[in-house]
């Protein structure tokens, strides 16, 4: 949100509130499953780890409702790269890195062909670093578009989980515009559900040289968080049609559900508690990576917005708090060399300083993400103990290894995508359970969500407004607990929960009147 008062940025936010109102929508909603998520990653691991499990395997079986739909973007995918034209994959938050992610992958498998672009809200440095304000604008999407030299001929396909983000919005209308060839908007929350309460979605829904591809999933296994179930059947489908199109979607996607099915993930309590009991000790974790660089990247950043944490910092300076982890990409010597690792190209930063500064090349190369990051961090930070979390790729499979503990994931024989979005679930529920441990969310709720744009101040308010609900007070309006949120957002210190601040806020308040 803009600068000014609490007042102010509470009366901005109110004024354009109508916009981000998605409560009601599936991907927002809690899913019946998990309401006691919170208490199973503290007291029953194996019961959460085999529950987050099952929702992952529902959804990928409903994935197979789409099968047909898949294979009609691999044609069109396929006709296009045959004309001589490229592909461009688009997102934000989430389906950005999904995005980068599948452009590592065929830049891998294609020996560097860069018929396929990738871009993200914020550009490449939100890869590591989240820009979550860039998503409310359907300008910058358009213009980020037009600045990657899209041209007519080209295809967009853009992947939004909740089906409304501003800055997807805007570069699809815009591929429409500026391309013969129709943009594909892929998202996960139902027609019906959009059409009647979401404008800008019904613009795109409405326009006929826009494919539309719902790909609806029901509600995340944490309220929400998107970056789980959505994320995934987003990037198994967008991954089916650019780097298995000759394969029918529903026979890999059915491979993938049966192995997914078939892999034990007992072995992640274990690490959890290791994890868990490394932060809770003050400690830190240091991942090492290499053949999963993006993969890893893609959970770690993630947690900060989801769990209000510190994000990964630049290694320049002492700061007040740093991030619980850190990443190093094992075969990089500086930065420069990390970067190139990590997305199997040069870096391609916004350089929009009128907007945020922090999308220059300057910001996006101080991120030390090199072999020397763990020296670093041990001279930053010293009298705590970096404890080393090996993710790396080995003859069965995937190997991780944190002291004492070691386990690989048997997936050699599988196709990279399916390594990759293995890798990502294990990870999500890893991280999901490390943060219920440490007490960061609340029964299925997102209580320590960083409200840095409207969908997530909107999610804020409804999370304090449904913890008021629980202790019986029900009498306070949206515009009353937006005011209050606006008011603790400017309090709170880095890495505090605005959700709870603002919820015990009020809770004060009706008990002095």
């Amino acid at each position: 949100m803009s600068g000014g008062s609490h007042h102010e940025r509470a009366l901005e936010f109110m004024r354009v509130s109508r916009f981000f109102r998605l409560g009601h929508l599936p991907t927002e909603r809690p899913h019946p499953e998990t309401r006691r998520l919170s208490d199973w990653a503290k007291t029953d691991l194996p019961t959460a780890v085999a529950v987050l499990k099952g929702i992952d395997v529902q959804a990928l079986d409903t994935l197979q409702r789409y099968a047909h739909e898949i294979d009609g973007l691999a044609r069109s995918i396929e006709a296009t790269l045959g004309r001589g034209r490229r592909i461009f994959l688009c997102g934000c938050g989430a389906t950005g890195r999904l995005s980068l992610s599948l452009e590592f992958l065929w830049r891998h498998e294609h020996c560097g062909d860069d018929r396929v672009r990738s871009f993200m809200a914020g550009g490449d440095v939100a890869l590591v670093h989240s820009l979550e304000g860039f998503e409310d604008h359907r300008a910058f999407g358009a213009r980020h578009l037009r600045e990657m030299g899209f041209s007519d001929g080209d295809l967009l396909v853009s992947c939004t989980e909740g089906g409304e983000t501003p800055y997807v919005i805007g570069a699809t209308e815009e591929a429409a515009r500026i391309s013969s060839n129709p943009p594909y908007f892929l998202y996960c929350n139902a027609n019906s559900e959009l059409v009647d309460s979401i404008q800008r979605f019904r613009r795109v829904y409405d326009n006929p040289k826009i494919h539309k591809l719902c790909l609806y999933v029901g509600p995340m296994a944490l309220a929400g968080s998107t970056r789980m179930q959505a994320s995934t059947v987003l990037q198994l489908a967008v991954g089916a049609a650019l780097l298995h199109s000759r394969q029918p979607a529903r026979d890999l996607i059915s491979d993938f559900s049966v192995k997914v099915q078939e892999t034990d993930f007992s072995f992640i309590a274990d690490f959890v508690e290791a994890e868990t009991s490394i932060y809770l000790a003050g400690d830190h974790v240091h991942y090492q990576v290499q053949d999963y660089g993006i993969t890893v990247f893609t959970d770690t950043t993630e947690r900060a917005p989801t769990f209000s944490l510190v994000p990964f910092d630049q290694l320049e300076e002492k700061r007040p708090q740093y991030s619980l982890c850190y990443v190093s990409v094992t075969s990089a010597d500086n930065a420069e060399d990390a970067w190139l690792e990590l997305l199997n190209r040069s870096p391609r930063p916004l350089s929009w300083p009128e907007v945020d500064p922090r999308t220059s090349p300057e910001y996006l190369y101080g991120f030390d993400f090199s072999v020397h990051a763990l020296d670093r961090r041990r001279r930053l930070i010293p009298g705590k103990s970096h404890h080393e979390l090996r993710i790396q790729r080995s003859p069965r499979g995937i190997s991780l290894r944190l002291g004492g503990l070691a386990h690989e994931i048997e997936a050699g024989s599988m196709p990279d995508l399916l390594q990759h979005l293995l890798l990502k679930q294990a990870l999500n529920i890893h991280s999901t359970l490390v943060m219920g441990r440490m007490g960061r969310y609340k029964n299925n709720l997102m209580t320590w969500v960083s409200p840095t744009n409207g969908k997530l101040v909107d999610r804020a308010i409804r999370y304090v407004r449904h913890l008021l609900a629980d202790a019986g007070h029900t009498g306070r309006s949206y515009e009353e607990i937006a005011g209050q949120l606006f008011v603790e957002m400017e309090r709170a210190d880095p890495g505090e929960s605005v959700v709870m601040r603002t919820y015990q806020a009020l809770i004060r308040e009706s008990a002095t009147h």
